[in-house]
């Protein structure tokens, strides 16, 4: 299994594949882009306008018999750095509402049964560039699919 921050990653940089009978244009609901605005672990000097996920301390994995079905229960923190409290504020808010409440989705063979909100959207700091920085927590119950 991945570090749960990458297949969050994943889920916040997916794109809605093209239906070319629509003329429907893929694109991601975020705006976001691995490399690009969207980090994993290490929050860059710029841009001005990122996300980054961290992996933070989580629960013991489930401890049973059966060792096809372990559950683990790691949390990630998700962090919004903007120029604007508004925008990132926006931002952190529609990421919210994308996980909190995911049930039975599989993201790299890997069984997302569960991510809920554990801390809502919330003032870190600013920056030394005048960059607001706002988290967000998200409890994970998720097994090899």
């Amino acid at each position: 299994m991945n570090a749960p921050s990458v297949d969050i990653k994943d889920i916040l940089a997916y794109i809605e594949s093209s239906d070319s009978s629509s003329g429907y244009d893929p694109v991601n609901e975020f705006g976001l882009t691995f490399a690009t605005n969207l980090f994993v672990g290490k929050e860059p000097a710029t841009p001005d306008e990122t996300v980054t996920i961290f992996d933070s301390v989580g629960w013991q994995p489930q401890l049973t018999m059966n060792k096809e079905e372990v559950y683990e229960y790691p949390v990630v923190q998700i962090r919004v750095r903007s120029r604007s409290y508004l925008t990132g504020w926006t931002l952190l808010d529609k990421i919210v509402r994308r996980l909190h409440g995911i049930t039975q989705e599989t993201w790299n063979e890997t069984l997302y049964s569960m991510v809920r909100c554990s801390s809502v959207p919330m003032l870190l700091d600013w920056d030394e560039n005048s960059r607001i920085r706002l988290i967000a927590s998200f409890e994970i119950q998720r097994r090899s699919a």
